[in-house]
Order: structure tokens, then sequence, then C-alpha cells
């Protein structure tokens, strides 16, 4: 009897969370419908003020923001903090979808608007869905995580193609090396998936490269 009970409860609670799942798609949805176009930056967040990472993802925040774009990061410190407050200084729509969970450190401050997930894949959908364009700094787990999954859903044509911009070719090298050595030369991967990814150095190459897609596929008024 105490069993059945147990069922029930775990029942009611698993129905519970689907309206939590969905009332964060819903409100995902509705709020970021609203500031296209936009480009979505992610990297590491325990990049440091004055860091190279750091001072060029604060200078491509102001440089996109200045363009028109409104800037999604993560919502926390580091690669995140800076580009939010480049968009942020400069004006521009600063926008932070933060995680709420224990390891994360709290949401930066320089936003203009913000929004906090439990779930991650709900985070995840929102940070690509609304972006026309996705700039990656050097980062770990979580960078190289959505890295390969916006190229798995390009790849499988499940999102249409636009740019994947790796910033900072001396950390992105060696990955693009295995990758051609290893996984294309041993047929795991079509040669051509590789071309999903551009390699810079500056936030003036990273910006050229939006800006020519845009032009080509008329996302944004000049």
């Amino acid at each position: 009897m105490q069993d059945r009970y147990q069922i029930n409860a775990l029942a009611k609670e698993e129905s519970w969370r689907l309206f939590r799942i969905m009332g964060e798609f819903v409100e995902g949805f509705d709020v970021l419908s609203r500031v296209l176009p936009a480009v979505t930056v992610y990297g590491s967040a325990r990049a440091k003020p004055g860091s190279w990472a750091y001072e060029t993802a604060s200078t491509l925040g102001a440089a996109l923001a200045k363009t028109g774009y409104s800037v999604i990061t993560g919502g926390g410190p580091g690669v995140m903090e800076a580009a939010n407050q480049g968009a942020f200084e400069a004006g521009g729509q600063s926008v932070g979808l933060h995680i709420d969970i224990p390891l994360e450190q709290p949401s930066n401050r320089c936003t203009t608007l913000a929004l906090k997930f439990h779930y991650f894949f709900v985070r995840k959908v929102m940070l690509v869905k609304y972006a026309s364009a996705f700039v990656l700094f050097p980062g770990g787990f979580g960078t190289l995580d959505e890295l390969f999954e916006i190229s798995t859903l390009m790849h499988t044509q499940k999102l249409q193609p636009f740019p994947i911009i790796l910033m900072g070719a001396q950390y992105w090298n060696g990955l693009l090396e295995w990758l051609r050595t290893d996984v294309v030369a041993h047929e795991r991967l079509d040669a051509e998936a590789l071309g999903l990814f551009t390699l810079v150095d500056s936030v003036e190459e990273a910006l050229a490269v939006i800006q020519n897609f845009a032009a080509e596929r008329d996302l944004i008024q000049r």
C-alpha cells in the first residue's frame, strides 16, 4: 500500500515538473522574441578582468551593440559578464540567461534583461533559438558542450546554418586539428562539416563575419 502511495506521489511530482518546464519555455519564448537580431556569446566563467578573453569579449559586446545586435550570454561571470558589460555600456540590449545550480556563481549585473532557468536544457534552447550568430571564446565543459551541440544541430539540419565563430586561434587550433587528423581521417565525420567553423583572432574579424552573413540574409537593417 505504501509503495502505491509513493508511486502516486512521484507521478504527481513529475506532472508538476512538466508545468515548470513549460513555464520556462513560455517565458523564454515570449521575452527573447523581442530582442532580435541577437548574437550569443559563450566562454569561460573563469576569465578575469584584464585577461585577453575578458577584454576582447567586452570589446565585442560593445561592437555588436553599436551595430544593432542584442548580446545574449549565460549571464554568469567571466567572458559572459564581459560581453554583457560591453553591450550594456554601449547602450545596447544586454541579455543574461542564468542557470540556477549550486556550483554556478551569481549572475552578473551588466544586463538590461535577465532570465533565470532551473533546467539546463531549457536554457540551452534559449541561448540558441534567437541567435543569428554564435561566438565562442576559450572555455571548459560548458563552452565545448555548446559548441558541439550547435554544430550537431546544424550538421543534421535541425538548425539553419548561422556563423559559428571560434575566437582565439591558439586555443581552438588543437581541437580543429584533432577533428581533421582523427575524426575526419577515420571517416567519423565528413570533412565538409568543419566548414561550419570560422576561426578568428580579433573583434574586427568576428564582426565582419557576422555582418557579411547578415547582409546576405538581410537580418539587420543598415
